[in-house]
């Protein structure tokens, strides 16, 4: 099972350009997809679904260009867009077997994984509700289930825990860990500590480029040595903050402690283990330091 993203690149009009000479080669196993708000995530997101072409470049499923061959991914896809819409007037129930239809699954199949995926994404209880009075949370359990009603070798979901409370977020977490082992599983999202739970693997996006593709604990030997806990007053926040590559700030009774990024400390700073986050910030710092050279 292996999917080849190889030179990719998509313009819109304009001449602006989502995606750069990107590519990546994946087996099974949850790769967290991470970068800003505006990085190419989704555009890639739609080219792998098959729902977007790209503008150069290609995509191979199994050694099968998609652009030729689009079926050959499409039987195997589970896909959770970002913007994910219901028909409110039907129950989850009419939904899903709807949409189990239209993925190819013969009845007593579709009964069976529906009951099975209403239960997993705790919805069996309102399993009859029209899901026009469904809440945004739940909706979103709607489409984590239908993305899974094949059971897919390829599951792509775009800001999957948009609208989760922390409880169903958590919940979500496990499934995509729990689902990883014989398929590959693509998790596009902006929220660094939803890819610390769950990633095998992460690829680093930014302005459409790609930033770095590497296992979490080889993104954190990094930053090794280079984070600082610095304890400093509220009105020296802002000149930290022009002088220094700053992660997270939290307001205690001694001062504000500033989570700084340096390869020496500020005076009277102490190091600190790095975190993901600290990693993901140093890679896209450089990546603009780079790109702005």
């Amino acid at each position: 099972m292996k999917l080849v993203i190889d030179n990719v690149s998509k313009q819109y009009g304009n001449n602006v350009l989502a995606l750069r000479n990107f590519s990546l080669e994946l087996r099974p196993g949850v790769l967290g997809l991470l970068g800003p708000n505006g990085a190419g995530k989704t555009t890639l997101m739609s080219i792998l679904a098959t729902i977007t072409r790209s503008t150069a470049g290609k995509v191979t499923w199994n050694d099968v260009d998609l652009a030729i061959n689009p079926d050959a991914v499409r039987a195997v896809l589970g896909y959770l867009p970002q913007d994910f819409g219901v028909y409110p007037n039907l129950n989850a129930v009419e939904f899903l077997e709807y949409l189990a239809a239209v993925k190819g699954l013969d009845a007593p199949t579709a009964k069976r994984r529906i009951d099975e995926l209403l239960n997993l994404v705790n919805l069996a209880d309102v399993r009859k509700r029209p899901l026009g009075g469904f809440s945004g949370g739940m909706k979103q359990r709607v489409g984590i289930a239908q993305a899974l009603l094949n059971d897919p070798q390829l599951l792509i979901v775009d800001e999957p825990t948009a609208g989760l409370d922390p409880e169903e977020r958590v919940r979500f977490r496990n499934l995509l860990s729990d689902l990883a082992g014989e398929r590959i599983v693509i998790l596009s999202t902006h929220i660094v500590s939803d890819v610390e739970a769950t990633a095998t693997d992460i690829a680093l996006i930014s302005k459409g480029a790609l930033v770095a593709h590497a296992a979490p604990e080889e993104l954190l030997r990094q930053v090794e040595g280079m984070v600082w806990e610095w304890v400093i007053p509220s009105n020296e926040l802002t000149a930290a903050k022009q002088r220094y590559l700053v992660s997270n700030t939290t307001r205690r009774s001694d001062g504000v402690h500033v989570r700084v990024l340096a390869p020496q400390p500020p005076a009277g700073a102490q190091p600190v283990l790095p975190t993901l986050e600290d990693a993901y910030l140093y890679s896209l710092s450089n990546h603009r330091m780079g790109a702005a050279a």
